[in-house]
């Protein structure tokens, strides 16, 4: 498959157009180096365009490794430190795109992600790297020459490096693909199995059915797994459970460990405890009260289950008073599942990254090829982590490819 046409030979080829693929072309073009970027569907950056209700959740200004889920938990430490929110707020910022913060240090773009896309085509044109769409990839082999060579449905092209931005396989409706683990798995890479993440849950038929006056509700509550706890909103839905909450606990439910049992405080802003001490002697109910801190279904969801609600505070035992405190802050659901990719925001998993040098994002045993962004094992929490997993990474592996 070698090729000695030196219109289709280059220094990088990088294979995928999303937000790290983006990075690394641009990265790469700015040391000069001749660089193609291919992607398999019609556009580029679909994820990014997408995101945030179409203003791109484009970083998250309280990054840290902690808000990492990976195999080797450390392996991010390298990436995030060389490439800082800061360092794509000041790009945004050269390219005059004006964003906001919304809560828990997520950043938008006021206007539209769309500029976000532009910015990296102009760019891309700037530092003369050329893109491909509807690219697709029969063949791939490394030569004696260490050269890397494709076959596509455009012909074929030769690189010195070959970096490997596939993503996952989070919302296949926009194109995502396996195409990163084959890869993976044709030079002997191993391989965190890949699972749905930052994904709707669903429940049990009998839980379903109990819930079905309350779909639609919304509400703040901490959501807790084993040690891992969220506080942000959760949803109700007809098939389970959504919000932010739910999607963030969604990426430790590993279906290994499955069945799994979440618990829900729906009280996380209130001391219920407390109120029925100061009210010990109150003809006030616990209905009453709660339907104050609480939606209205919500609270007669647990009244038709426990009657001590409309009763006077002052004519409840001690026992009866905790029981209703429990119910409410110890709210617990097992989950039968979750919703899958289709509506998955990311994919856990990936390439293991035992394979990659943390300072580089090459393959170890296989020199000249790089994976970066979703593809590997490395997944951020909801907020713009992801977003800047991909940055970090696509920069990273632009200063060496």
């Amino acid at each position: 498959m070698q090729s000695s046409d030196f219109s289709n030979s280059y220094d990088v080829i990088i294979i995928g157009a999303g937000a790290a693929g983006l990075m690394a072309a641009v990265e790469c073009g700015k040391r000069g180096r001749r660089t193609l970027l291919l992607e398999h569907t019609t556009k580029i950056g679909e994820k990014i365009r997408i995101s945030g209700g179409g203003r791109c959740n484009f970083t998250n200004i309280h990054t840290t490794p902690a808000q990492y889920l990976s195999d080797n938990p450390h392996f991010v430490r390298s990436a995030l430190a060389r490439y800082k929110p800061s360092d794509f707020i000041e790009l945004i910022q050269s390219h005059n795109i004006s964003y906001h913060e919304k809560t828990l240090g997520q950043l938008f773009c006021d206007h539209s992600a769309q500029q976000i896309i532009q910015m990296f085509l102009d760019l891309a044109h700037q530092y003369h790297v050329e893109i491909k769409t509807q690219c697709t990839i029969s063949e791939l082999e490394k030569g004696a020459d260490r050269k890397f060579y494709l076959k596509t449905s455009l012909g074929p092209f030769e690189s010195q490096s070959l970096v490997i931005a596939t993503g996952g396989l989070s919302i296949p409706q926009i194109g995502a693909s396996d195409f990163g683990y084959k890869i993976a798995e044709q030079f002997n890479l191993n391989i965190i199995p890949p699972r749905p993440a930052l994904v709707p849950l669903l429940l049990h038929e009998e839980e379903l059915s109990a819930l079905k006056g309350l779909s639609g509700l919304s509400a703040p509550a901490y959501v807790s797994f084993n040690k891992r706890v969220f506080l942000e909103n959760i949803l109700i839905t007809h098939r389970g459970l959504s919000g932010p909450a739910i999607l963030q606990i969604s990426s430790y439910l590993e279906p290994e460990s499955a069945p799994h049992t979440i618990q829900i405080d729906l009280l996380p802003y209130d001391n219920l405890e407390e109120f029925f001490k100061i009210n010990r002697k109150s003809k006030k109910t616990p209905l009453s009260h709660l339907r104050t801190l609480l939606p209205n279904r919500l609270v007669d969801y647990f009244a038709e289950r426990n009657s001590d609600l409309t009763r006077s505070i002052t004519d409840l035992s001690n026992e009866a008073l905790r029981k209703i405190v429990a119910q409410f802050k110890v709210f617990c659901l097992e989950i039968a599942g979750n919703e899958g990719y289709r509506k998955a925001e990311v994919t856990a998993g990936g390439l293991d990254t035992k394979e990659l040098s943390s300072k580089t994002m090459e393959v170890i045993k296989v020199p000249g090829l790089y994976f970066i962004g979703e593809v590997v094992d490395v997944t951020g929490w909801l907020g713009g982590y992801n977003f800047q997993w991909a940055w970090a990474s696509g920069f990273v592996a632009g200063q060496f490819a």
